[in-house]
């Protein structure tokens, strides 16, 4: 009884910490790991730093930059503008998502079949709701490309829908990008050794 009560609230802390509420989605990893890349530069110049602005861009900006070298880094991946055989450079975007399609929706028509008789109740009146129409999205991507001819090698793309557009909360920013970093590096091969 004990074990499966241990096994229960492990399976619940790792189902609740895959749903992020961020999409991420990498590109495959192929054509990175066959052109044996070790060194990197990035494709632009930092934002300068003391710039006072409310564009997320220069809060964003400082922690890509750190968060992307580090998760490099620790794949043996080298910063070093002189031998870099590939670029890193990223896009932040905003986008626009339709509401996710009705459970109810067959994969012929997207209109919900009609159930006789069936009670809806006020949670899927929620979700109907929540879920329905176009909702604004914070988009990044990664994009690596070779240096030689400057054709993209590797690309990840993490998508987040924005709950609340005139909260920009910095230490918030920091916090999931770390996280989501992580996440959108973990396909990527291990440098090859030397």
């Amino acid at each position: 009884m004990r074990i499966t009560k241990i096994v229960a609230y492990g399976l619940l802390s790792l189902t609740l910490l895959a749903c992020s509420g961020v999409e991420i989605q990498p590109a495959d990893t192929d054509r990175f790991a066959s052109g044996s890349y070790r060194f990197y530069q990035w494709r632009t110049e930092p934002l300068p730093s003391d710039v006072r602005s409310s564009d997320p861009a220069y809060a964003i900006d400082p922690v890509m930059r750190r968060e992307i070298n580090a998760d490099l880094m620790s794949k043996g991946y080298v910063l070093n503008s002189e031998r870099a055989q590939f670029t890193v450079g990223y896009i932040l975007m905003n986008g626009m998502i339709t509401g996710a399609t009705s459970d109810l929706a067959s994969n012929i028509s997207p209109y919900p079949r009609v159930t006789p008789n069936r009670q809806i109740d006020q949670a899927s009146v929620d979700n109907a709701i929540a879920l329905g129409g176009v909702k604004e999205t914070n988009n990044i991507i990664i994009q690596f490309n070779d240096k030689t001819n400057n054709q993209e090698i590797w690309s990840v793309t993490l998508t987040k829908i924005i709950e609340d557009a005139n909260n920009i909360d910095t230490s918030r920013i920091n916090k999931n990008l770390t996280q989501y970093l992580k996440r959108a590096f973990k396909s990527l091969p291990q440098a090859p050794s030397s």
